[in-house]
């Protein structure tokens, strides 16, 4: 069988240029080729677009470039609290989880929960003891807190507010979030989204990425999206679905559905943020309304590619 699958990965969006100042770019451009190849194989062997898309995400919560998993920003209690989705495109099955704590992998739990469970969402200590019932991998607090992380949330507490991912006491400007979408050669699709959510964020702060429809979605007679942003700002959109409804009812690619879903989140509502799709035809395509985005992604079987535009 001929390679006709996709893959997209992403790792945040947001002004890059401290990335730049800092001599790291390299270090995401590795670490996005290297999470992409290992995509790849899934894929290339028959693999599902749901393993692939769990494959990714888990590499991504693993590296501590990301806010997800290892890399999470901490909240306004100095602790760790993740959110993510993932959801087949074959049947709509879904799961999520939100608010939860010390699962290495929130995406693998999102999963069980989409597998293993009658629920789509299971949040807080509900979502720790389902992790426990089903064997998922836990780790201890000082897992999960960075150094970095922990500069991050004092600079937002000596503001008195909360700050987004690499923000560094200066405006706005990098989302984290990491995200993945895929095709695989049976042409079904996947996505997955995980998160930290916001440095010193308050009050059980809950943003799109594990909401089904506004941070993930995938149909098989539409496409897979993944997006990072300005999380109430999708919330209040559904800007996900809004894509897929784009291909569905317009007949858009994923370019132009894409293209057509950053523009509404900027008109209705000033979003800031970025998105990355696979269509049913395996087509793929980001777009984003910051100035940056980190992603990379494999079209059709071709050469991977990865940039931080």
């Amino acid at each position: 069988m001929p390679d006709n699958f996709s893959l997209m990965i992403h790792g945040g969006c947001g002004a890059l240029e401290h990335i730049r100042r800092e001599g790291s770019e390299d270090d995401f451009i590795h670490s996005l080729r290297r999470i992409l190849e290992g995509g790849r194989q899934i894929l290339a062997q028959g693999g599902s677009a749901l393993d692939a898309v769990e494959y990714c995400a888990r590499h991504l919560e693993d590296d501590p470039l990301y806010n997800a998993g290892h890399g999470s920003v901490l909240n306004e209690y100095g602790e760790v609290e993740m959110d993510a989705a993932i959801m087949d495109g074959t049947g709509l099955e879904a799961g999520a989880v939100a608010g939860i704590t010390n699962v290495k992998n929130p995406i693998t739990l999102a999963r069980r929960v989409l597998e293993k469970s009658e629920h789509v969402m299971l949040i807080g200590k509900g979502a720790r003891e389902f992790a426990n019932i089903c064997n998922v991998e836990i780790m201890t607090d000082d897992y999960f807190v960075v150094d970095a992380r922990i500069r991050q949330w004092r600079e937002a507490q000596k503001a008195g507010g909360m700050m987004l991912d690499h923000e560094d006491a200066e405006p706005q400007h990098k989302f984290g979030t990491i995200g993945a979408v895929a095709r695989d050669n049976e042409g079904n699709l996947a996505a997955a989204t995980s998160t930290g959510g916001i440095v010193n964020k308050r009050w059980g702060r809950v943003g799109d990425s594990p909401i089904i429809g506004a941070g993930v979605f995938a149909d098989n007679t539409t496409c897979a999206v993944s997006a990072t942003g300005y999380g109430e700002q999708f919330q209040r959109t559904v800007l996900s679905k809004m894509i897929s409804d784009y291909v569905h009812f317009k007949g858009m690619d994923a370019a132009e559905a894409a293209t057509a879903g950053i523009n509404y989140l900027v008109d209705r509502v000033q979003g800031l943020g970025g998105v990355i799709v696979i269509d049913r035809h395996g087509r793929c395509a980001f777009g984003h309304s910051t100035s940056g985005m980190i992603c990379g992604y494999i079209e059709r079987g071709g050469e991977s590619v990865c940039r931080l535009t």
